[in-house]
């Protein structure tokens, strides 16, 4: 039961923020030097993009403590492998576009 508050807990956070990078654009919430190369005209696309990637990443992080409440298994941690890697592969893919390069 632990496991599960805990997991909801980091998922609900990484839902929040990835809804105030997306929706509300607060690009603040990345670290500085994450953005620093991003043009005023591609912080829209940009703080969509990365707000998305952290959604992915906190829906996978909930996902994997209701499998793991469930199911009583570890199959809920291939959620979150799943849904990190694609959330990470979205970031990425979003800072060489806009950053032209990761840092």
């Amino acid at each position: 039961m632990f496991e599960l508050i805990l997991l909801l807990a980091v998922g609900g956070l990484f839902l929040w923020m990835g809804y105030r990078i997306w929706i509300k654009e607060q690009i603040t919430l990345i670290h500085d030097y994450h953005y620093t190369k991003v043009k005023k005209e591609d912080r829209k696309p940009y703080t969509e993009k990365m707000g998305k990637a952290m959604l992915v990443m906190g829906a996978g992080i909930c996902l994997t403590g209701v499998i793991n409440q469930i199911t009583h298994t570890g199959y809920g941690w291939i959620a979150f492998g799943i849904c990190f890697i694609g959330g990470l592969i979205m970031m990425v893919s979003a800072q060489i576009k806009y950053n032209h390069g990761i840092f």
